[in-house]
């Protein structure tokens, strides 16, 4: 439709879900029951925007704010943690015949086991930190892959979990290409947030633990949304919100808008091409956790089918969604958000202002919008920075 937005057709003819082996409620369910072990698990907040509702000419908007999950500051918190919780079992099971629950890996019940695995990841801060958590919590050893544009206030955060840093020159796929060479070669147990042909158990469970927040969100509204505009990067997170809001309101269900910062711009790509393709920039943007140059493949499957349609924004764009919900709006405190975190309130800022773009999507006044909160201020300093003057 524009270099701003493009509308995925399939996503406008949608027949009943069809990815239920991928990702399910019942997915998200198991991955709930195995969470609720963890002392640290909590239900995250769903916060009203008024003010935000009635600057976008829209019924509602919902922000589910993730800053507060797991004291990690970030919904990753849930992937990567379950995604270590079912190796582990596994692990425990291939060498005993029994099974080990979450709550047994968190008593130690198996630590004498789950001591020998190390489990890998690369990351761009988040999801590297989930892993590195998990690690500690069920008793395994953890060695993370960052490159060479993750903060130095990134890397203190997942180093503090007691994970080994591995720094790699290049971006964040590099860092995956490392991550996944060195598991091979080494016998190290890869969790990965993106997926690709051969690599997809891991993956896949790590939505499924996205999952979570989606039955959370689900419980917390009073009605279903009718729009949901959702942050980028491999699709890991759009895919468990497409796929939730899909199969639990059928195919006239919320209409998703995946938004993405213009210089990494994959899913967009992706997009106007019909099948998996790289960024068409250089991945340099402040939305450090979106800086991704390669879809997920599992991700890819579920948002070709079922989005409506792609964006791409500018770093301006999120930084003054920071700056906007710092701020103390109507009726509302203000609200901390990372530089992640608020790529959909932009998406649908833009998108709200723009005539041709808001009857596209079929925005008004009766549209109830839900937007992820994905992270708080997992870099203090940087946050500071970016909202100075709001």
């Amino acid at each position: 439709m524009s270099e701003t937005l493009w509308l995925n057709h399939p996503g406008f003819a949608r027949s009943n879900y069809p990815f239920a082996e991928l990702l399910s409620l019942a997915h998200a369910g198991a991955a709930r029951d195995a969470l609720v072990a963890c002392p640290a698990y909590a239900v995250t907040p769903m916060r009203d925007l008024p003010d935000v509702a009635a600057r976008a000419g829209v019924a509602r908007v919902l922000y589910k704010d993730e800053g507060g999950r797991f004291g990690l500051g970030s919904f990753k918190g849930l992937g990567g943690a379950y995604a270590v919780a079912r190796l582990l079992a596994a692990h425990v099971r291939a060498a005993t015949g029994e099974p080990a629950s979450p709550a047994d890996l968190v008593g130690g019940r198996w630590r004498a086991l789950t001591a020998d695995v190390t489990v890998a990841c690369a990351t761009d801060g988040n999801h590297g930190r989930s892993v590195a958590a998990g690690a500690r919590r069920f008793g395994a050893r953890c060695r993370i892959f960052l490159h060479a544009e993750v903060s130095q206030g990134r890397e203190d955060a997942i180093a503090a979990f007691g994970a080994d840093i591995v720094r790699v020159p290049g971006t964040y796929d590099d860092a995956v290409r490392a991550a996944a060479l060195a598991a091979k070669r080494e016998g190290l147990h890869l969790v990965s947030d993106t997926s690709w042909p051969g690599y997809e158990d891991v993956p896949a469970d790590v939505m499924r633990g996205y999952g979570v927040m989606m039955l959370e969100a689900g419980e917390q509204l009073e009605v279903p949304p009718t729009h949901a505009f959702i942050q980028g990067g491999v699709g890991g997170l759009a895919a468990a919100v497409c796929a939730h809001l899909w199969e639990a309101h059928g195919p006239s269900g919320a209409i998703v808008v995946v938004v993405e910062p213009e210089r990494a711009d994959c899913l967009f790509q992706s997009a106007l091409a019909g099948a998996p393709r790289p960024s068409s920039g250089d991945l340099r943007t402040i939305m450090s956790g979106l800086a991704c140059g390669e879809v997920s493949w599992l991700a890819w499957r579920v948002l070709a089918a079922g989005a409506h349609g792609f964006m791409r924004i500018a770093d301006i764009a999120a930084i003054e969604g920071m700056r906007t919900l710092a701020r103390p709006g109507r009726g509302r405190p203000g609200i901390v958000a990372g530089d992640s975190a608020t790529a959909g309130l932009a998406g649908l800022l833009i998108a709200a202002a723009d005539a041709a773009m808001r009857a596209a999507l079929r925005l008004d006044e009766t549209s109830r919008v839900l937007l992820i909160g994905s992270e708080g201020a997992t870099d203090p300093l940087l946050y500071a920075e970016l909202v100075a003057g709001a």
